[in-house]
């Protein structure tokens, strides 16, 4: 397993980085152990969680994540090795401040990381969320004093747009506070619009970037039939999270892409999971992908693609993935 940089700082990751949001819902505790046993034996030093994990398990089960993986890096002997990525930003609680990224939230969100993942610090504490009823500055301050009291080695930011991440940067420099070393976005073969705006920025100014939803929610593993009936797993969750993936992927225009990508697969050789996360560590820019599943041995084909460069000839077939995939205008945009 190949290491990266994140992004311009000195910390290097495994440039497959492990999800663990199944992990409280779609696993059980014994199955989630060994599906982070598979990783780390295939060279996989590089875990991201999140307060609200699992995906689709609702207020009754958040939280439940990050106690597994706290579980297994106390049991394994393993956090002085392992980089541990967390974020926060999701709803908590019932209350008014159990979520968004106000100073409040943050310091009792980090807190409560701390004691579920049985750890004195995270690697790297990233916003899962833009939050626009507070300003950037409250947020970056209060992720600057989380850093200077060793509580957080890094800071970054998810699924943050370009304009977003430039006013974050920004203001990190004006007064003088911790900058985000990294953007987590949503990017696959049938999904990059961050190639316009978002990736320019970030090799600009060296922020790392850590892609997740390489596999489109495992569409492009070819597991689903748009002509059958919705396959138990990431798309039939409950708590409005299957219906998310279901609006992203889930068209008659993707699953032609899916089938193009199959024969492609074929002809390069190479099974379409190694293919897609092949893909996505070809790009320019990246720090690492990060990659999930519901059992280990799901992962055989995901850790593989890291040892495989593809030939230009191949990217260049698999761009039309994207270019030919309709574009659905913004309503807000339409003229009245």
């Amino acid at each position: 397993m190949k290491t990266r940089h994140l992004g311009r700082t000195g910390l290097k990751v495994s440039e497959i980085c492990l999800g663990t949001m199944t992990f409280g819902n779609q696993c059980d505790q014994p199955t989630s152990f060994a599906i982070l046993d598979r990783a780390w034996e295939g060279g996989v030093n590089f875990l991201d969680t999140a307060d609200v994990y699992p995906l689709g398990g609702g207020l009754e089960r958040v939280g439940r994540t990050e106690e597994i993986v706290g579980a297994w890096l106390r049991e394994r002997g393993l956090r002085d090795k392992v980089v541990l990525a967390t974020k926060a930003a999701g709803r908590m609680g019932e209350g008014s401040n159990d979520q968004g990224l106000s100073r409040y939230h943050l310091m009792q969100a980090v807190e409560a990381s701390l004691r579920r993942l049985g750890t004195d610090h995270i690697d790297l504490y990233q916003v899962h969320s833009p939050d626009p009823e507070t300003p950037i500055e409250e947020t970056l301050e209060a992720l600057t004093e989380l850093v200077r009291r060793g509580m957080v080695r890094y800071i970054g930011c998810s699924n943050f747009s370009a304009w977003m991440l430039a006013g974050a940067l920004w203001a990190s420099d004006l007064r003088c506070l911790a900058r985000f070393d990294s953007v987590q976005p949503r990017y696959n073969l049938i999904f990059r619009m961050i190639e316009d705006e978002l990736l320019p920025l970030c090799r600009q100014h060296g922020v790392g970037v850590i892609a997740y939803n390489p596999l489109a929610g495992g569409m492009l593993s070819g597991r689903y039939r748009f002509d059958q009936e919705v396959a138990e797993g990431r798309f039939t969750l409950g708590h409005g999270s299957g219906e998310m993936y279901r609006r992203r992927y889930w068209n008659q225009a993707v699953f032609s892409a899916v089938d193009r990508m199959a024969g492609l697969a074929r002809e390069a050789g190479l099974g379409m999971v190694e293919l897609a996360v092949a893909w996505v560590l070809a790009q320019p820019g990246l720090s690492s992908a990060i990659v999930g599943a519901s059992k280990p041995e799901q992962l055989a084909a995901s850790l593989a693609a890291s040892d495989i460069d593809l030939p230009a000839e191949v990217l260049t077939s698999l761009d039309g993935l994207w270019y030919d995939l309709p574009r659905e205008r913004d309503p807000r945009l339409a003229r009245r």
